[in-house]
């Protein structure tokens, strides 16, 4: 019986092969390319438990088993960055959310299809612009002495703000520069989203005496639920990673602002230099395990909530 099923399994791989052979030698060059640069320096993991030095190598380095870890959550530096690592990016999780889909909305309702297409165009053009452009940006409105921000304060007769010398504000303005950068571009995988909905729900809707704001909230909003679901797990998997392109755009390299805005990534940029490569790589794959086990879960709950609106 199980020989006869083996054969089977067999032949039908042999069935398979035979009518799509194209497609899997097709599949052969990206194949390779992720097992050479996505699984083979998995085999660097193994210097996050070593103290590595160059002459001993990755597995010649004493072992020091999870030293490095400890150090950085007993160290009084990981909990700080941890938490202005998470802060930033739940902040932006929510308000990347809500923008949007607000956007996505009010776009959908603009029946001008010139100035719908000229506001799309113009909201998405953030997304094209380097952290480097934005930090310069930023820097014209809250420069001390030419930024466009003090000389508003100065005209009501409040005094002028040392923003670069105040770290209270500066989580604030990375969030709303991360919010102002990517809402135009996830506007617009709701826009096409709502384009596939069913133009007859609304026509019904509308015969019922539903006004526009009660189709949004009855209509619109229930089904862009699903993709705002996939959209809001594949970020929470990536909550433990700050955006070190835009921190060191906006910020760069302030020491008074460092403390209040330094993310692990920035951290572990840093502490290659000064606290080696072993220490810098057990940072990083906490990073990895915190995320997947962050998804996960998301993903586990989403799906207890609501069966078939999970990621996977």
């Amino acid at each position: 019986m199980k020989r006869k099923a083996k054969e089977e399994r067999r032949n039908d791989f042999m069935r398979e092969w035979q009518e799509h052979k194209i497609l899997y030698l097709m599949c052969v060059p990206g194949l390779i390319l992720l097992l050479m640069f996505c699984y083979v320096p998995f085999t660097g993991i193994w210097m996050a438990f070593t103290d590595f030095n160059v002459v001993d190598g990755i597995f010649g380095s004493p072992f020091v088993a999870l030293k490095n870890f400890e150090y950085f959550f007993t160290g009084g530096v990981g909990p700080k960055i941890i938490y202005n690592t998470l802060y930033i990016n739940i902040f932006g999780l929510i308000l990347g959310l809500i923008f949007p889909v607000s956007l996505a909305i009010c776009l959908n309702e603009i029946k001008g299809k010139a100035f719908k297409k000229f506001t799309q165009s113009m909201m998405f053009f953030p997304y094209f612009l380097s952290w480097v452009v934005i930090g310069a940006i930023i820097y014209g409105f809250f420069s001390t002495d030419i930024g466009v921000v003090n000389h508003v304060l100065k005209s009501l007769g409040i005094d002028a703000v040392q923003w670069y010398s105040e770290p209270k504000y500066w989580k604030a303005i990375l969030i709303f520069a991360n919010v102002w950068k990517w809402s135009g571009y996830n506007s617009i995988i709701y826009l096409a989203a709502m384009s596939n909905f069913d133009a007859s729900l609304y026509e019904a809707a509308e015969v019922d005496g539903a006004n526009r704001f009660q189709q949004i909230t009855r209509i619109t909003l229930p089904l862009l639920k699903p993709t705002a679901i996939v959209l809001t797990l594949m970020s929470i998997g990536r909550i433990f990673y700050g955006d070190f392109g835009m921190v060191y755009g906006i910020v760069g390299n302030n020491p008074v602002l460092s403390d209040a805005v330094s993310v692990i990534d920035t951290y572990v940029y840093s502490a290659m230099r000064t606290l080696g490569f072993s220490y810098s790589t057990a940072v990083g794959l906490m990073q990895s395990i915190m995320g997947l086990i962050l998804v996960t879960l998301s993903n586990k709950f989403a799906k207890k909530i609501n069966e078939g609106e999970g990621l996977f």
